[in-house]
């Protein structure tokens, strides 16, 4: 449920659909550079959004992450 709240998920989500709407009319056209252009931009949403996700996923378990220098302390006393 907290993934419908992200604002990356929806910025993810409309990239994907502006993506997907710009290769179909561009298929109607017959505009095939537009229709490969919106095809990678549909891939290059997806894999930035799985970037963004890992990115902050890695952020956050950084933070929670034991601090070394607290351990030097401890063996100190």
């Amino acid at each position: 449920m907290s993934k419908l709240k992200s604002r990356k998920f929806w910025i993810c989500v409309a990239a994907f659909l502006a993506s997907v709407g710009t290769s179909i009319v561009a298929l109607k056209s017959d505009n095939q550079i537009v229709a490969a252009t919106g095809t990678i931009c549909t891939i290059l949403s997806a894999g930035i959004y799985a970037f963004a996700e890992a990115w902050v996923d890695s952020k956050a378990i950084g933070s929670q992450a034991p601090d070394p220098e607290d351990d030097e302390e401890d063996a100190d006393e």
